[in-house]
């Protein structure tokens, strides 16, 4: 395994979730952005991660979301991409995609962007939030099934998936399977009951059944639950935010990942591939 043979001369990547709470004007949630990123610079940051729907959030979608769209080159994005180069992070954040000019419904997508400011990753949320009496399918159209979003720093791969997709493990282990030693995923987890032992047990679940690090970035109250976290392969959680906004940094360490998919190598054992399942709609047409 490449990273097995580099990891013993290799130094941590310093990763940073950014815990905030972004609200309907782009403007205003770039410049909150923008000083939570200096934050997680200060701090040694060389990743940084913000929450799903950085760019615009509501608790409830409606046409807002639509009319708030922006195409990739858009200016949220754009400024994205200036914030990267600013600080020389890569750069990772959840945006309002309108996919085409005259599109009814966005992609809730999440763009990765490096230091030199250019775009290296796109992933659109696969699993839509159609649960606790919530349909985000209404203004927002599920990703295509493509092949998992990665990208790469110092030889440490990180995969994307977004928010609801914590509850759906196959999504996940695809990303595993591609080669991620890191799963990001930013999130706005809607506050309720038990919601916030959920996200805790899926976090640490996912990491240890895929033995890789999960950096989660959710918003803050009081449209998202808060306790972002970073959480090393074996399950331990090295830091939680709680429900205010912050920065939270820890170290994605080759070397312990190593020992630890040596001491539990059950990508290597798998007996099952991840296939994609047809839905109704797709046998009806």
């Amino acid at each position: 395994m490449q990273l097995q043979n580099r990891s013993a001369h290799q130094e941590p990547v310093p990763v940073a979730v950014v815990q905030f709470a972004p609200r309907t004007d782009p403007v205003a949630n770039l410049s909150s952005l923008r000083e939570h990123l200096r934050a997680a610079v200060a701090a040694g940051a060389r990743v940084v991660l913000a929450p799903e729907y950085s760019m615009f959030a509501v608790t409830r979608l409606d046409e807002r979301v639509v009319a708030a769209a922006e195409p990739l080159d858009g200016p949220f994005t754009t400024g994205l991409a200036a914030l990267a180069a600013e600080f020389g992070v890569w750069l990772v954040a959840g945006v309002v995609e309108r996919p085409a000019p005259d599109s009814r419904r966005i992609s809730n997508t999440l763009v990765a962007h490096g230091p030199g400011g250019d775009l290296l990753a796109v992933y659109r949320k696969v699993h839509l939030y159609d649960a606790f009496g919530h349909l985000e399918s209404d203004v927002v159209a599920a990703g295509p099934l493509v092949a998992p979003a990665t990208f790469t720093v110092d030889g440490v791969i990180f995969g994307m998936q977004t928010c609801f997709d914590l509850r759906f493990p196959e999504g996940c282990r695809r990303v595993a399977a591609a080669g991620a030693h890191v799963l990001l995923l930013p999130a706005q987890w809607i506050p309720g009951p038990a919601k916030i032992d959920q996200w805790t047990t899926l976090l640490r679940a996912r990491a240890i059944e895929n033995t890789v690090y999960v950096a989660a970035a959710d918003q803050c109250a009081p449209r998202g639950a808060g306790a972002s976290m970073i959480v090393d392969p074996a399950g331990a959680v090295l830091g939680e935010l709680g429900d205010e906004p912050g920065v939270l940094v820890a170290g994605i360490d080759p070397a312990h990942l190593a020992r630890v998919r040596t001491a539990n190598p059950s990508l290597a054992l798998r007996r099952f591939s991840v296939v994609e399942r047809v839905s109704p709609e797709a046998v009806a047409e």
